[in-house]
């Protein structure tokens, strides 16, 4: 089995502040067709049969679609940040899954305040990771499914795991049953920059995950867009599976600034295992960061960070189509 790194948002022992790196990382840069140039080198690998330091590097697919987004830059936010969105789809057939629940809105919840998350068509698209089969106590961390041509791609945070190894998710988890099955991760998609430096300004994950019965996963339920440019004050719904839960959290506020390449947010009670949980736009329904970053997502379970989406994310993005399709 895999390597399943750990933070004080991904286990029970809770791990101080990592220092940042060097920006060694930021001087090297690497060419992407039709995805800008950014100041991080991406690296693409395929875990299911090998070694968890193997590395394969794959460059973008130039044809990966990435519209803008609604939103102009806005004076807070890093310049060189790509303003770009994902379209969503609609979901498919579901066959013997069940189907993901009608999107209704969200029961409206106090600012900075965390509750249970409702099982919705959100939420649904929301899961927790697994070490083997799933069962109740054996989650570690979080993470959604992320909108692309492929249809089989998820989002979570880099320190989590280093390989796919014996992981599944679980979307829509609670109370020790999968009500949307069970999804064997294939491969994990990182950055160079994490890989050799753990750079918490690239603390973020794209996993592959295997079709079930000929269906992808976002043809189950659904996917939240990537999105990137947005405001470092934008609104947002956290989710996440703390590991002494079998519920996912919820928790709407206002993001803010923690320094160039980091947010972070307040909210109470995420606890060990809501490492990856995502951050969707309240106005746009996009994903825009996820627990993890800085001290690999928080030192206290009040405060959570998350990296940067800007162009890093989206070359990653386009590297993991690639390799998916």
């Amino acid at each position: 089995m895999g390597q399943h790194r750990a933070g004080q948002h991904a286990r029970r022992t809770p791990r101080r502040r990592i220092l940042r790196p060097a920006l060694a990382t930021a001087c090297a840069a690497l060419a992407v067709a039709a995805v800008l140039a950014g100041a991080h080198t991406l690296t693409s690998r395929a875990t299911a049969d090998a070694p968890a330091d193997s590395a394969l590097t794959a460059s973008a697919d130039p044809s990966t679609p990435l519209a803008p987004a609604a939103a102009p830059a806005t004076p807070d936010q890093d310049p060189a940040a790509v303003q770009a969105t994902v379209p969503a789809t609609a979901p498919a057939g579901t066959a013997s899954t069940a189907a993901a629940p009608a999107a209704t809105p969200t029961a409206a919840v106090k600012r900075g305040s965390t509750t249970d998350a409702p099982a919705d068509a959100e939420s649904a698209k929301v899961g927790a990771l697994f070490n083997g089969p799933v069962a109740a106590g054996r989650h570690f961390c979080t993470a959604s499914v992320v909108h692309s041509p492929t249809k089989n791609l998820l989002l979570t945070a880099a320190h989590c795991l280093s390989s796919s190894g014996n992981v599944t998710f679980a979307p829509g988890y609670r109370d020790g049953t999968a009500p949307y099955g069970s999804w064997q991760v294939t491969a994990v998609h990182t950055t160079t920059g994490w890989d050799q430096h753990r750079d918490e300004d690239e603390d973020f994950a794209i996993l592959e995950v295997a079709a079930d019965q000929g269906r992808q996963i976002e043809d189950v339920v659904g996917a939240h867009p990537l999105g990137t440019g947005e405001s470092f004050t934008a609104q947002v719904r956290l989710f996440g599976y703390p590991n002494a839960g079998e519920t996912p959290l919820t928790c709407v506020n206002a993001t803010s600034k923690e320094d160039t390449y980091q947010r972070a947010i307040d909210c109470p009670a995420y606890t060990g295992g809501t490492s990856g949980g995502p951050w969707i736009s309240t106005a746009t329904g996009a994903v825009i960061g996820l627990i993890g970053g800085h001290q690999e997502g928080g030192d206290t379970p009040d405060t959570s960070y998350s990296a940067l989406f800007d162009h890093t994310i989206t070359a990653l993005y386009a590297t993991a189509v690639a390799a998916a399709g």
